[in-house]
């Protein structure tokens, strides 16, 4: 078996993100949480005020035999709005931030080849404004944070804004998604 590999993706509010990498073949666990900040162990309140410097992210387990690590990056980077710096929809702050935290100079390399590919491609009209830097730390979020599209499918956040996004994933991705969902 081969070992486990870890992404950390900014793309707007987490619950999107985690919502969307769950359903991917070959991902084994994703905790949303926060990273690049300059304060230890941040609640969610603290975050959401965007003074702590962190982005809301989700860290992405997943087994490279299954998925591979530019397939996570055509996800990422057509799951939101790379050209927007700060804002995802209504989501607006430094938090919201769009960014790729590489784990090792090979992630470094192809999220800089994605983000390139993804300027030039005609998927935007806009310059792809994505940051890509390396992780420094990583704190779980909140447990009520965890799963929480898969335990809150009613709530008026989820309907607007994260079932949009999930959907979207599924039409456009459906090839990577795990068998057992499709």
């Amino acid at each position: 078996m081969n070992e486990l590999q870890e992404a950390t993706f900014g793309a707007g509010c987490f619950w999107c993100v985690e919502a969307v990498f769950q359903e991917l073949h070959g991902v084994k666990q994703v905790y949303p949480g926060y990273s690049g900040g300059h304060i230890k162990n941040p609640a969610y309140r603290e975050v959401c005020n965007g003074t702590t410097g962190h982005a809301e992210v989700a860290r992405i387990v997943f087994d490279p035999s299954e998925i591979a690590f530019t397939d996570l990056l055509r996800v990422f980077f057509q799951s939101h709005d790379p050209t927007t710096m700060n804002r995802q929809g209504a989501d607006m702050g430094t938090q919201y931030r769009s960014v790729v935290f590489y784990h090792d100079e090979n992630q470094r390399e192809l999220a800089e080849k994605a983000k390139q590919a993804t300027d030039k491609s005609d998927l935007y009209s806009s310059s792809v404004v994505t940051l890509i830097d390396p992780i420094i730390s990583f704190y779980r979020a909140e447990e009520d944070h965890h799963n929480y599209y898969i335990n809150n499918p009613s709530a008026p956040y989820c309907q607007a804004v994260v079932r949009p996004k999930v959907e979207k994933f599924r039409k456009e991705f459906d090839d990577l998604r795990k068998q057992e969902l499709k």
